[in-house]
């Protein structure tokens, strides 16, 4: 099957802009997108969109249609829902439609509005991605069941709040030169150290913040970007979603992710390659924590090493796989709707040599996303490739 062409990328900066609603961040990245990409609105065929809590933060369903029409297209619309890799899913199903031939160009992205709702009130309504009835009822949150995965993590293959740390000063390192993130700025290991505690062993620098934000993505069949000589070097070539129990006990591991696993290996395979090839990943570190069992579970590092691979500078800026280019989730933000497409619009400019991080990987042909939702009950896995 023909190649699915990343023909543009937008987004808006990730951040606090509580008064700023949904379709208006969703409208200001298509039109960057369509800017980008030199394909008009008219040729768009639909619109998939993810989105998590619309109805909690704006009152707001059915937002299908209201997004194609912020974004300025007359076409049919759906909304994808699936926590925090919502989009990431949207970007999937549209990878498979372009690949069957029933579409050539469409309009892939999302948008979420969390910081209007305070932090108590986004941490309610990203709890709604857990299990009401054995998690949720019993006062678990996120923060503290990562920080279970964690200590999982550590009673079975060691590592400490240390190893964690580097992870955070990694991805802020990276975020300095990305105009897009919510947090330019550095920090040290002892800051990490010595913030407070959230859920032990994660502290307020382990975690991601709560973020405002929107991605757009014009995807293209091969044939329609060559017919329209579009500067579309990167192609989505490989795709993979996976699944797991939803509640932590329910579950065969604490400290494995089997549904990026399954995505990973599905990916791979419909690309045609394996971890070995892979030159730049990014991956969903909600919490630090979560970067590390993302690894391990993309093959990128072996199990129970993954957890050094930052400390060790393996997977630094400069390091053998550079992880994270765009601040990842910790220092770029994470709108939750809005960053599966974001994922794939930061490692499509990488590739394309237009991010600002882009030097740190010049020879760079082959590059993955991973996109998690709650503590990884979902992920889709995207590989991303330079085919012109």
């Amino acid at each position: 099957m023909a190649n699915v062409r990343v023909a543009g990328t937008g987004l808006t900066a990730f951040g606090a802009n509580p008064e700023r609603t949904g379709r208006d961040l969703f409208a200001e990245a298509s039109i960057a997108a369509f800017e980008d990409s030199g394909v008009s609105r008219d040729d768009v065929e639909a619109v998939f969109y993810g989105n998590f809590m619309g109805e909690l933060a704006e009152h707001q369903g059915h937002q299908g249609p209201l997004m194609a029409e912020a974004a300025g297209v007359q076409a049919p619309a759906t909304r994808f829902e699936s926590a925090c890799a919502s989009s990431g899913v949207a970007v999937r199903e549209a990878v498979k439609r372009i690949r069957t031939g029933e579409n050539d160009v469409l309009l892939v992205g999302g948008a979420e509005r969390m910081t209007n709702l305070g932090t108590a009130g986004a941490t309610e309504a990203l709890a709604i991605a857990a299990d009401d009835l054995w998690e949720v009822r019993a006062g678990t949150t996120f923060p503290g069941a990562y920080a279970l995965m964690a200590q999982a993590y550590f009673d079975a293959f060691g590592g400490d709040r240390e190893d964690l740390a580097h992870i955070a000063v990694k991805n802020h390192d990276n975020a300095l030169p990305n105009e897009k993130a919510q947090y330019q700025r550095a920090i040290e290991v002892d800051d990490v150290l010595e913030a407070p505690l959230v859920s032990e062993p994660l502290g307020l620098y382990d975690a991601c913040p709560i973020s405002d934000g929107a991605s757009a993505l014009v995807l293209t069949s091969e044939d329609y970007a060559t017919d329209h000589d579009l500067e579309a070097p990167v192609a989505i070539t490989g795709t993979g979603q996976g699944g797991d129990r939803m509640a932590l006990h329910d579950r065969d591991y604490l400290a494995r992710s089997p549904a990026a696993r399954e995505a990973g290996e599905e990916a791979y395979a419909d690309a045609d390659i394996d971890a070995g090839d892979v030159d730049v990943a990014e991956v969903h570190d909600c919490f630090t924590i979560a970067e590390v069992l993302a690894l391990e579970a993309l093959d990128l590092e072996p199990i129970g090493e993954g957890i050094s691979a930052a400390r060790d500078g393996r997977t630094t800026a400069d390091g053998e796989l550079p992880v994270n280019l765009s601040g990842g989730l910790k220092a770029k933000g994470h709108p939750v709707g809005a960053t599966g497409a974001s994922q794939v619009a930061e490692m499509a400019t990488l590739l394309a040599g237009t991010h600002p991080n882009s030097d740190h990987v010049a020879d760079a042909t082959t590059g993955v996303t991973h996109n998690a939702g709650g503590t990884v009950a979902s992920a889709m896995v995207h590989v991303l490739e330079v085919v012109a």
